[in-house]
């Protein structure tokens, strides 16, 4: 299982992407709204006890300080995976890419792209893939496809 969590619902059509992944490699998930500014005392609960649910992996989604997903890091024995999201209030989505990507050495946050929710869910699945045959191999299924809409792509434009 996949834990989603995100610091706004405003946050979530960005994270719909990885919602939208995940479910399409049958891997279930739980979302829900962690704020670490607004909800200090549901963050640290989420983060110590998601692994004793189940959970196997965390995206944590957030814009502008974007502390969501170093706070749960630090506290979590999990892999969190973070999407910075460039919210509203944000200096151009920088605030959120650098406050996820620059973690104090012992607390990794493997960090995706700016409102790269898309690729965070493919990388939860690979995870989840490390032990689950079924979804390793929707994966590579998943890289085929990816393959052949590039060959496509080229048959057309040479034509």
């Amino acid at each position: 299982m996949v834990g989603i969590i995100m610091g706004s619902d405003s946050d979530l059509p960005i994270m719909q992407e990885a919602i939208d992944i995940l479910e399409g490699f049958d891997i279930p998930f739980e979302v829900d709204i962690v704020s670490a500014h607004r909800t200090p005392e549901k963050l640290f609960e989420y983060s110590k006890n998601a692994h004793l649910r189940g959970i196997k992996v965390i995206i944590a989604g957030a814009g502008g300080a974007a502390h969501l997903p170093g706070m749960v890091a630090s506290m979590s024995p999990l892999p969190i995976i973070g999407v910075p999201v460039k919210s509203r209030n944000s200096i151009d989505g920088w605030d959120s890419v650098l406050s996820i990507l620059q973690m104090p050495g012992g607390v990794p946050v493997a960090t995706v792209a700016l409102d790269g929710a898309k690729n965070a869910g493919i990388l939860a699945a690979q995870i989840i893939g490390t032990s689950d045959k079924c979804v390793l191999d929707k994966i590579i299924a998943y890289k085929e496809g990816l393959k052949l809409k590039v060959e496509q792509a080229s048959e057309r434009v040479k034509k």
